[in-house]
């Protein structure tokens, strides 16, 4: 396949996704497939509930039948920007790699893992599949630049026929999150999904003699004017030196977070969103954190500075995701800390987790039977899991108390994707900017409508 006239597009997007890779969250660079699969179980409601039986029969119902074919000592390369090698390190995995091991024999093939540096891992795979030589049969890609570039060059297949079985791929990732014009691109068997919220410092919490945050959310109270009378509770001078010396809030742009938690995006499919009821309440929930200066000011610092404010011990809350919490535990031993939602916008009807670099694996247009390949994945990991819920052992590893493991549990399954990082010249940063710096939220919409809608267009009708 040659190059056409989207090649330049697709190298505005590379570009654009190396620059966005280190702005936001991304459950890619945080875990491995053992990590992916490791701790998925049947479903939320545990293993031997009565919903978890029922979810096991219906999976068993939607299992592929068994099937009979030989791929002549084919490798199977398997890339993605970590070794996705099994490893025999719990029970899910032992009887994953026993199954892969099996399946080898019986169809004859054997299984390359090939790992690509995330700094040129775009540039390198979009390039493969535009040559028409893709670098892999199963590739990990970011959905930023696969829907819709890659899938309307025909480089991708779709795979929705072929990933039916819930209990060895995850159904929103292929009939939501990678789905385009009626059809799913992407599959995992991971069941997990990205836990986004707020760390707190119990410690300093309890020294500041507020109100425990897990109680708002017992009381499904935590909201956001919950989160910001908190945040102005905790913004103190201690010492009477005229100097706030404890904050509320670490982070000073929390433009993602106030998305997801009212159920808002700044892009919908092929149109800007900005003046939707939703989108406009979360714009003025951030211009009113930046007008009220109520987050501890920046001290010139750069993106891990809000990290670095939390690990000192006198700001209460930090917004961010959970591979970066265990990271907080070690830094900060002296001091108790909890994980809550992210407080609910008042148009949500529920708390979430988001995402906004999601990735999921693919199989080139290039590969022939992709059928094979979903049918072996599929009886790698259609397994009956130790596990009661996806996830369990990273959350009981970062967790003490049952409360955060539950708030956890609770957002997880609720994920939104945000797709603005799919447009290279949607002017995210300056936009963004015009809020935090006061500008009001009716100048900034007006302003920036034409130009998102212009940076869509270029993606959507090339």
């Amino acid at each position: 396949m040659k190059a056409s006239k989207w090649t330049p597009l697709l190298l505005s997007l590379i570009i654009a996704g190396s620059m966005t890779a280190c702005s936001s969250s991304s459950n890619g660079g945080a875990t491995n497939w053992a990590s992916e699969s490791a701790n998925a179980g049947v479903n939320e409601a545990g293993a031997n509930s009565p919903a978890a039986n029922e979810g096991a029969a219906e999976a068993e119902e939607l299992a592929t039948p068994e099937m009979d074919f030989d791929m002549g000592g084919r490798t199977i390369k398997i890339v993605s920007w970590w070794d996705m090698t099994i490893p025999e390190d719990n029970p899910d995995n032992i009887q994953k790699k026993k199954n892969l091991d099996e399946l080898m024999k019986k169809h004859n093939f054997k299984v390359e893992y090939v790992a690509i540096d995330y700094g040129e891992y775009q540039q390198k795979v979009v390039a493969s599949l535009l040559a028409g030589e893709p670098i892999g049969d199963i590739v990990r890609l970011g959905k930023t630049y696969t829907i819709p570039t890659l899938v309307k060059q025909d480089l991708l297949w779709p795979v929705d026929e072929y990933t039916k079985n819930s209990r060895a791929f995850n159904q929103k990732v292929t009939d939501e999150y990678m789905q385009y014009e009626g059809r799913g691109y992407g599959f995992t068997d991971n069941q997990a999904n990205l836990v986004q919220g707020v760390f707190y410092n119990k410690t300093l919490m309890n020294q500041l003699g507020l109100k425990p945050l897990q109680d708002y959310v017992n009381e499904d109270a935590w909201n956001w004017d919950a989160f910001i009378q908190v945040i102005k509770d905790s913004n103190k001078d201690t010492n009477n030196d005229g100097k706030l010396d404890t904050w509320g809030l670490a982070n000073s742009n929390l433009m993602d977070h106030a998305l997801y938690s009212n159920e808002a995006a700044l892009t919908l499919g092929e149109k800007q969103n900005l003046d939707d009821p939703k989108t406009l309440e979360s714009l003025n929930f951030i211009s009113r954190l930046a007008t009220e200066k109520l987050a501890r000011p920046t001290e010139g610092g750069d993106w891990t500075e809000p990290g670095q404010f939390f690990r000192q011990g006198n700001t209460l809350m930090y917004a961010g995701a959970l591979w970066e919490f265990g990271g907080f535990k070690t830094d900060m031993a002296d001091y108790e800390l909890g994980y809550v939602p992210f407080p609910k916008g008042p148009s949500a009807t529920s708390y979430h987790s988001a995402e906004a670099l999601f990735q999921s694996l693919t199989i080139p247009k290039a590969v022939e039977h992709p059928e094979q390949l979903l049918y072996i994945w599929e009886k790698i990991h259609d397994i009956e899991s130790v596990y009661d819920y996806p996830d369990q052992g990273s959350y009981e590893t970062n967790f003490t108390t049952e409360e955060d493991i539950e708030n956890a549990k609770m957002v997880a399954p609720n994920m939104i994707v945000l797709d603005h990082n799919t447009f290279p010249n949607l002017k995210y940063y300056d936009f963004v900017g015009e809020l935090n710096a006061g500008t009001s939220v009716s100048t900034v919409v007006e302003k920036y409508k034409a130009a998102f809608q212009a940076a869509i267009d270029e993606v959507y009708q090339n």
